[in-house]
């Protein structure tokens, strides 16, 4: 488990090994207890796993650290993007879909109708009543 070293109020992540490494003269038995880390301002720290999100519309940002019932903890606030951002990358991931099935759109190519209407409806992602933030995407075909 990480710690953390509160000094002058500010928490900074910090090491077992650091403390031992910062006070040279004195003997830590292998495995610190937790009341005997608090002594020298060293706390444990839990770590919290980044949410899942989507990151074509959404954020994922750390929170600072901080004291919660006792435990210092760093969680996660995720956010959508500004709106021009949002469409922004969802018209990039289309173009990129659109590229991938452009070559069924050549002159010398007989596009099937299940290919043509996954096109179509990739093009027509942006008049989805969502768009940007809820979009369903077609699926491509077999």
């Amino acid at each position: 488990m990480p710690h953390l070293k509160i000094t002058n109020g500010q928490p900074e992540f910090y090491s077992i090994e650091q403390l031992r490494r910062d006070n040279p003269n004195v003997s830590f038995p292998k495995t610190p207890s937790d009341a005997l880390l608090a002594e020298w301002d060293v706390y444990p720290f839990m770590v919290q796993d980044q949410p899942t999100y989507d990151y074509l519309t959404q954020t994922a940002t750390a929170t600072p650290i901080a004291e919660v019932n006792g435990t210092w903890t760093q969680d996660w606030m995720v956010d959508n993007l500004p709106p021009e951002d949002a469409a922004r990358n969802v018209r990039s991931k289309r173009g990129v879909q659109l590229s991938q099935t452009d070559w069924m759109a050549l002159s010398d190519v007989t596009m099937s109708a299940p290919w043509a209407a996954y096109r179509q409806n990739l093009r027509d992602i942006t008049l989805q009543v969502g768009f940007p933030y809820n979009i369903t995407w077609p699926v491509k075909p077999e």
